[in-house]
């Protein structure tokens, strides 16, 4: 019955610039959000955050002292640079699309209060699904992030990157539990072949225009 009352209430407001984000009450009544390539989504409210992964990778944030925080979903663009532009260099165009998901969301909430010393991060995600490609997109993706967290000192809880699948990942903000189920059979015909469509896309943008990090 109290699961039956939870799943009547009306989903909790969605914070400004989240409205688009997909969401819904799951079986047991919790809020939940779908997240897809090149999104994320940040909440204060105890709601779970979910997606599917191939070769993208997600970043689970959240601030344990005010238990608030999110995950986003991103891909780098394919570097056409033949290996030239290194990590450690100025960035990329490519590795700013990185740059941008993780930016936005860390900022997202540290706007909410949040402090960088608090921030607890989980990774996931980076198979290599796109197997028919020579370029290791899941590894880029991987090698990206795990730069990234290590430049910026953030302390990184657990990951579960790599290997040959896909995963379904659900994350709960509010208390940091990350669930992750992976994909073992032949990979979803579906998730590749939206994530070749956003990488083709990817490619053909431009990039993004710089983040301050705060």
């Amino acid at each position: 019955m109290a699961a039956e009352r939870i799943a009547r209430s009306p989903l909790p407001r969605a914070l400004p610039g989240f409205e688009s984000i997909r969401r819904w009450h799951n079986a047991t009544g919790m809020p939940m959000a779908r997240i897809l390539p090149g999104e994320y989504y940040v909440t204060r409210h105890a709601e779970a955050i979910c997606t599917v992964l191939g070769s993208c990778v997600s970043a689970c944030i959240r601030d344990s002292r005010l238990n608030i925080g999110g995950m986003n979903h991103f891909m780098l663009p394919l570097d056409g640079s033949n290996g030239e532009s290194a990590w450690g260099g100025a960035l990329s165009a490519a590795t700013r699309y990185g740059n941008v998901a993780m930016e936005r969301l860390i900022n997202d909430i540290l706007k909410l209060g949040g402090r960088r010393e608090d921030l607890e991060i989980k990774l996931v995600g980076g198979g290599r699904v796109l197997s028919e490609m020579s370029n290791d997109v899941g590894a880029r993706n991987i090698d990206f992030v795990r730069h990234y967290v290590h430049e910026e000192g953030f302390r990184v809880l657990s990951e579960d990157l790599g290997d040959v699948h896909a995963r379904r990942v659900v994350y709960f903000p509010q208390s940091g539990r990350m669930r992750v189920r992976t994909i073992n059979a032949t990979p979803d015909e579906t998730l590749v072949a939206r994530e070749r469509l956003y990488l083709r896309q990817l490619d053909a943008a431009p990039a993004d225009g710089e983040i301050e990090l705060f």
